[in-house]
């Protein structure tokens, strides 16, 4: 007997609205002053997602590869725009080196993901290509903010490091090895503890989804695993090759750190 979908009403929906009412009475006890973007976040939550659904409908009747790919290079430009604009800096302007190399490693993983791992015909069947890749784009894209920051603020931190470096002879590859380790660690951290705590802490989203539109529990983990060893793969391509072009712009050509203090 299959299992059956319990329906959600809009009724049940802003009923659990009881709960951003409980972080909003939180925010004005405690002086947090988040009520404003509890609001908005709550308010952009109910309309993009609304809108994604009725969106998705379409894309998933989509029969022409082409279009399949823009609606992907779509979401990465968008993922990519919302490091820069979440990243704080100024003096380099690293918007298409990272737009480059999260298209690079995230089309690279998604199409391994549908065609070989899940094989998928056609590869670029929206059902499975859209989905994954959406989950690819913003597990890493999280990961690539993150590295990005650590590298940043690294290289002003230690600046005097580094040039004393550069100056006995280290080219900014030798010079910055430390810096960029560490930047990528950084990154790949959250993925890697994801993959530790996965099925013993929580219970992901996609799996929980799965079985609750009926789905046999083994094949939902079996789908979960993939995932999880996705995004390992997508944190660990997109970030060493974004913070590998970022680094090389925070050099001159004469291998001098462009990067000057900000000011206090």
């Amino acid at each position: 007997m299959e299992p059956e979908i319990v329906n959600i009403g809009f009724g049940q929906l802003a009923a659990g609205l009881l709960f951003i009412l409980i972080a909003g009475a939180a925010s004005v006890f405690h002086a947090l002053k988040l009520e404003r973007d509890l609001l908005i976040g709550t308010v952009r939550t109910f309309a993009q997602l609304f809108m994604l659904g009725y969106v998705l409908k379409f894309i998933f009747n989509l029969d022409n590869v082409w279009l399949v790919l823009l609606i992907f290079l779509f979401m990465t430009f968008f993922a990519a725009w919302t490091i820069y604009s979440r990243v704080e800096e100024k003096q380099i302007s690293f918007f298409f080196p990272v737009l480059f190399s999260m298209t690079i490693s995230f089309f690279l993983v998604s199409f391994m993901v549908t065609a070989v791992v899940v094989g998928v015909k056609p590869w670029w069947k929206p059902q499975y290509f859209i989905p994954l890749g959406g989950m690819v784009i913003g597990n890493s894209m999280n990961a690539i903010a993150i590295a990005l920051e650590r590298l940043l603020g690294d290289l002003r931190t230690n600046r005097k490091e580094i040039e004393m470096k550069l100056c006995l002879g280290a080219d900014y590859k030798e010079a910055s090895q430390e810096t960029v380790r560490d930047a990528v660690k950084a990154g790949m951290i959250p993925s890697i503890n994801s993959m530790m705590a996965v099925g013993m802490v929580f219970i992901p989203g996609m799996m929980t989804g799965q079985i609750l539109a009926g789905a046999d529990p083994v094949l939902a983990i079996k789908y979960q695993i993939v995932i999880m060893v996705m995004l390992v793969g997508s944190t660990a391509i997109g970030t060493l090759l974004a913070i590998s072009l970022v680094r090389r712009l925070c050099f001159s050509p004469s291998h001098q750190l462009l990067l000057r203090p900000k000011n206090k």
